[in-house]
């Protein structure tokens, strides 16, 4: 045997260092779960349900810093009241509904206060009637708070279709 076996051995090396592909499963974990949440903030941000509520939000901020009536505050909230709830609920639902049928209604989708004294006075001040005691900062707060609530409440229901055909 050779005395100098050490020598006939490879020279050292290190491992070549491992290659960025393929990913650990960790990481196609992740990817799959960022790809998720991508997709649901993208669902959830083209909502029409999402945008209608944010631009009706916007039009009572503006009924809120204009400087109006009473009167004209009432009639300028129940308008957008009402144009929100044809949207959102359907006019089938919504068109036939006035005076006590129409506070109820907003009482019973998200604004309590609005089936009370603070539904009535602007009801009576949207058509002209006496403002006297009235707050528009009540009449403001409960429709935002419909207009918060109502859309959370309606997607528990699902959506009244029109009937197809002539009606009876």
């Amino acid at each position: 045997m050779n005395a100098n076996w050490l020598d006939q051995l490879a020279p050292e090396h290190a491992p070549a260092p491992p290659g960025w592909w393929p990913p650990a499963p960790g990481w196609w974990g992740l990817a799959v779960l960022l790809l998720i949440v991508a997709g649901g903030a993208w669902v959830w941000w083209r909502s029409p349900r999402r945008r209608l509520r944010q631009a009706t939000l916007r039009e009572l901020r503006k009924i809120r810093a204009a400087d109006l009536r009473p009167n004209e505050t009432a009639q300028a909230i129940q308008n957008l009241l009402r144009r929100y709830a044809l949207v959102l609920f359907g006019p089938e639902r919504v068109a036939r509904l006035n005076g006590s049928a129409w506070l109820e209604f907003l009482a019973a989708h998200g604004a309590p206060m609005l089936g009370g004294g603070v539904g009535r006075s602007l009801l009576a001040a949207s058509y002209g009637g006496d403002t006297a005691g009235a707050d528009p900062a009540d009449w403001l707060r409960a429709a935002e708070t419909f207009l918060r609530r109502a859309a959370v409440r309606s997607r528990s229901r699902p959506p009244q279709r029109p009937a197809r055909g002539r009606p009876a």
